[in-house]
């Protein structure tokens, strides 16, 4: 392989012969630079998991809090975008799997091969100096025997040309004569001597020479271009290396941006429309038509009337946008003096019936209870049939166990069953009360008034106990004003005192005990004693001492107040007392 390429002209040992400083520090560049590759590997990395982790924080703080109510009724713009978070998320998993895979299968790589060179460089550097500094030892040493040499034929022509003179020189006798030739013929032997020995060192050192500059050295070269060939493939290796992590995760990245536009595609605009209705749909009928009221009648009679009847429309009006969050908000107000006593409440802060919830709204919780319901009982069903197997197959053989340790759980299961299915046809009854129930007003105060003197009360099943009706003869009723007493419930957060009749509220501005004519019209439908002494803290209500008796007018109508009267110093006072405050006895 070395002479192919000093026979193509590749070979640094044939054309870098002479550059063995330039070949040292051209591969310790190269060297660095490849290792400077190997931090641009690492510091990349270091990047993908920082995004990686950027991104997991992106996803964790726009996550959208979970709520009972939004899984029930979930937006497709939200869900898609839950996706989108699914997906980011997955990318950041993508991009740790790049990040680990350049530090795995690129930078270690790159480090190892980075000490290997550097190895191998340092060895071929010292195996060059090692053969330069031989060199340069055998050509100081044909130096030295040069200069011999040289030293040796100048004394060599000194003694031969003081012979010549002594022998011409008649004055000097024989014995100097043959002095002079003796030394002659040493400094000749000793010339000859040097010269060959210097022509036995320049032999040694034409031989060495050669063979360092065309065979040794040019091995040494060899191998350090061989090291920074390696080094060169190992960048175009690890570079594509690097692109081929990328190359690996792009199907799935390309999987996260389909399903990116999948879930842009699954948003719908209408569906999103239907669960706003859904899910804020009262199931109350807008209010009716305000009737004209004529104030150029002087009838007193009929002036207080209209004065009632408008302060009726008005509530019915306010009261038309049906049972909305702020309304929701007064009624917990007023009702939370009651919650440590019998008005139970749910976990998200509703009654365990839901009345206190618009009709529709009622119907679609009382359905999903149903259906939890179903389903605990169906699990606990599915339980007990195993246990009673389980009993049966110890009561066969014993061997496999002792049937009355399964007994006592059966037990368990069998009551957990019951209350469950108790628990069930409770709200079966409930809903199918719900459904069958009809809403002719637009809120729940206003099924207890009725227009045009008219009044209706109702027991809580909606069906209706009393009413009594006066013909329109021109004159209005006091049972106007009555219907402006029930439509200024506690629940309504409405009225002006205790009581809102005329006469005995602030409405009006002469205190007057209330006509006993106005009660003939609506007949109690029973009594009742106070349990507990009550303090009116709310519009509408009146107060109450324990033990006192008062007049039931209207019964409960789900929202856990009762409508009395009572006779006291100032007349007759109506208003709403907590349900679960008094023992009422209704007539037959």
């Amino acid at each position: 392989m070395a002479a192919q390429e000093i026979e193509s002209g590749t070979s640094w040992g044939k054309e870098l012969w002479d550059q063995f400083d330039n070949l040292a520090t051209h591969t310790q560049k190269g060297i660095d630079f490849f290792e400077r590759f190997g931090n641009f590997i690492r510091d990349r990395s270091a990047i993908e998991v920082e995004y990686a982790l950027k991104l997991r924080r992106l996803v964790k703080n726009y996550q959208p809090k979970k709520s009972k109510e939004d899984e029930e009724n979930e937006f497709s713009s939200l869900i898609a975008f839950k996706n989108v978070l699914k997906e980011v998320a997955d990318l950041a998993g993508q991009r740790e799997v790049v990040a680990e895979n350049l530090q795995n299968q690129v930078l270690q790589n790159i480090m190892l091969l980075s000490k290997i060179l550097r190895e191998e460089r340092k060895k071929a550097l010292n195996q060059g100096a090692g053969l330069t500094q031989s060199l340069h030892t055998q050509i100081g040493t044909l130096d030295r025997a040069k200069r011999s040499y040289e030293k040796a034929f100048r004394e060599a022509e000194k003694a031969i040309e003081s012979y010549h003179k002594a022998d011409a020189d008649f004055h000097l006798s024989r014995a100097d004569v043959e002095k002079q030739r003796v030394n002659m013929n040493i400094r000749n032997s000793q010339s000859e001597d040097a010269k060959s020995e210097y022509a036995n060192q320049l032999q040694i050192t034409n031989k060495q020479q050669q063979q360092h500059y065309q065979i040794a050295l040019p091995e040494v070269f060899n191998k350090l271009q061989e090291l920074d060939e390696k080094r060169t493939r190992g960048m175009k290796e690890f570079i594509k290396r690097a692109a081929d992590v990328e190359y690996e995760v792009s199907p799935i990245i390309a999987r996260c941006l389909e399903g990116m536009v999948k879930a842009a595609d699954s948003i719908n605009e209408k569906d999103d429309s239907m669960i706003v209705i859904e899910k804020y749909q009262s199931g109350f009928q807008p209010p009716g038509d305000i009737p004209f009221e004529d104030l150029s009648k002087s009838d007193p009679d009929a002036s207080n009337n209209s004065q009632t009847h408008n302060s009726s429309t008005g509530l019915n009006h306010m009261t038309g946008k049906g049972t909305t969050k702020d309304k929701l908000k007064k009624r917990v107000g007023i009702f939370g003096i009651f919650t440590g006593n019998k008005n139970n409440l749910s976990t998200d802060g509703l009654k365990e019936d839901f009345s206190d919830l618009p009709p529709t709204q009622r119907r679609k919780k009382l359905t999903a209870k149903v259906q939890e319901l179903q389903q605990k009982v169906a699990q606990e069903q599915a339980a007990s049939d195993g246990l009673m197997k389980m009993k049966g197959v110890y009561e066969a053989n014993s061997m496999l166990g002792d049937p009355r340790t399964v007994e006592e759980q059966l037990n368990e299961s069998v009551n957990r069953l019951d209350r469950l299915r108790h628990e069930l046809g409770r709200y079966q009854k409930l809903l199918e009360q719900a459904n069958n129930q009809t809403f002719i007003q637009h809120s729940p105060q206003s099924n207890r008034v009725t227009q045009n003197g008219q009044r209706s009360s109702r027991h809580s099943n909606g069906s209706s106990n009393h009413e009594n009706s006066h013909e329109d003869n021109g004159e209005d009723h006091p049972d106007d004003a009555g219907s402006l007493s029930s439509s200024a419930s506690p629940e309504s957060g409405l009225g002006t005192s205790h009581t809102s009749l005329p006469g005995s509220g602030q409405g009006s501005t002469n205190e007057q005990p209330m006509n006993e004519e106005y009660y003939e019209a609506e007949t109690p439908l029973g009594t009742c004693r106070a349990l507990y002494p009550f303090d009116a803290t709310s519009e509408g209500s009146i107060p109450m001492s324990e033990g006192e008796e008062l007049q039931v007018i209207e019964v409960d109508q789900g929202d856990g107040w009762t409508r009395v009267r009572r006779f006291s110093s100032k007349g007759w006072e109506e208003g709403f007392v907590p349900t679960s405050y008094i023992e009422c006895t209704l007539y037959a």
